[in-house]
């Protein structure tokens, strides 16, 4: 009996020890994005360096093209005399970034170098240097600023903020206003930005100018251009992001020779010589894991303004459109979560170049690269385009989407092409029906190391 009554008390005591450990597991947090080496070990070391972001990134990359369609300057590829046209060009380029910066209760510091060139381009974006040996379009000398910015605010004590400097302006999926990352160079801003976020939406309200990249020389702003907007982001309606926007292109007569020697497209485009463009448009995405497995996102844009095309030309009215969609679906079961969608892409091209109104779409300030195919033929402007998406994940840190069949064809009575991040012009050469079709499959393996963002 004594031993029962033991064994019963000691039941008790282990059942009393355990619970209690039971009752306060909790599952492990998340993990979070890798800061990078030098931050990691500076905050390891002392925690008041957690205050400080120190870091940098290295790309290097090799390119070749054999037989490439390009429309010159930006694809005039030269053999070593400089003489005559070869549209074969292979070549390595290098991109280095490197930032320092400091965060503190109220305000914030940011600045970020780099280095773009590139080894054994033929192209040439001007006729007295031409390549190789000269100042080629993903090339803009040893070393340059790229960002420098001070922000003022803390969202967490007060709804409004501001930031002020060289930044990246990049809104929504980057098909109007995105940073260009993809290029050996990268798009910037001077800019002027103020953001109003609470929990109702978050707003920002920019105006700025775009950077021109001078090789060997510093970077300035292109004086007669201005770039503004208004963008709005709300979660408000259920299971859904969504996001209204107007955005003001306005380039005056000079915005084309801005520089001497004027910089290379895309960032500088010898017509239109002048242009006052406003876009009005808006996007919605699906939640994440909001419908299960199927997810979708639609944007649709409108035009309205004016457009200049040559310095003696008169200025005609500009109107035109642009949407897209996409669905796809996602299997979270399988190893890889794999994801299979299509998406469809419109831009209005211009029917008659001779008449008293432009109506080819202005692509604006995007990231093209990413969604119309990795050889840059084509961009959101002149355009139908269709594209089948396979993508993958075998790790959190490895992305591999295979675009098996991205095909774009352009507007009826129209075959002028743009390339990805270019202007379009007013040309036609056939009066006849016309329409290009480009296939391409193409596939790309990402590795990212989940850095901390601003």
């Amino acid at each position: 009996m004594k031993r029962s009554l033991l064994a019963l008390t000691s039941s008790a005591l282990a059942l009393g020890y355990v619970s209690p450990v039971i009752a306060q597991y909790a599952p492990p947090p998340p993990p979070q994005p890798f800061p990078g080496f030098i931050n990691d070990f500076l905050r390891k070391k002392d925690p008041y360096y957690s205050q400080w972001d120190i870091g940098g990134a290295v790309r290097l990359r090799y390119e070749l093209k054999e037989n490439g369609l390009g429309l010159p300057p930006v694809n005039d590829w030269r053999d070593t005399s400089g003489t005559t046209v070869d549209n074969d060009n292979s070549y390595f380029s290098q991109k280095v970034l490197a930032h320092v910066g400091y965060t503190a209760k109220w305000w914030s510091i940011y600045v970020q170098g780099r280095s773009s060139g590139t080894s054994g381009d033929d192209r040439s974006w001007n006729a007295t240097n031409p390549g190789p040996g000269g100042a080629g379009p993903e090339s803009d000398g040893p070393a340059d600023l790229h960002q420098a910015y001070f922000t003022l605010g803390n969202h967490k004590e007060f709804p409004v903020s501001l930031k002020l400097g060289r930044q990246e302006l990049s809104y929504g999926d980057e098909r109007l206003v995105g940073a260009f990352a993809w290029n050996n160079i990268g798009r910037v801003f001077d800019a002027a930005k103020v953001r109003w976020q609470n929990s109702l939406f978050a707003a920002e309200v920019f105006t700025s100018k775009i950077v021109l990249p001078d090789d060997n020389s510093f970077n300035t702003w292109n004086d007669y251009n201005l770039f503004s907007g208004v963008h709005l982001t709300t979660k408000k309606i259920p299971k859904t992001l969504t996001e209204l926007y107007f955005f003001a292109r306005n380039d005056g007569i000079g915005s084309a020779s801005a520089q001497d020697p004027v910089s290379f497209p895309p960032f500088q485009m010898a017509a239109p010589v002048a242009r006052d463009i406003y876009t009005l448009g808006g996007r919605m995405k699906s939640g994440t894991n909001e419908f299960g497995g199927f997810d979708f996102t639609v944007e649709g844009a409108y035009q309205f303004g004016n457009w200049k095309g040559t310095l003696t030309g008169d200025r005609i009215d500009h109107d035109a459109f642009a949407f897209i969609a996409n669905a796809g679906y996602t299997f979270e079961e399988v190893f890889g979560k794999p994801r299979v969608a299509i998406e469809y892409a419109y831009a209005s091209g211009d029917s008659d170049p001779t008449d008293d109104e432009h109506n080819t779409f202005d692509n604006l300030y995007p990231t093209n690269h990413k969604f119309y195919g990795y050889m840059d033929f084509l961009s959101w402007q002149n355009l139908h385009d269709v594209r089948g998406i396979f993508q993958i994940k075998p790790h959190p840190q490895v992305s591999s989407p295979l675009k098996a069949t991205s095909s774009g064809w352009l507007t009826p009575r129209t075959i002028s092409t743009t390339s990805a991040g270019l202007g379009a012009a007013r040309v036609r050469t056939q009066t006849a029906s016309a329409a290009i079709l480009l296939t391409t499959a193409s596939w790309v393996a990402r590795l990212t190391s989940s850095p901390a963002t601003r």
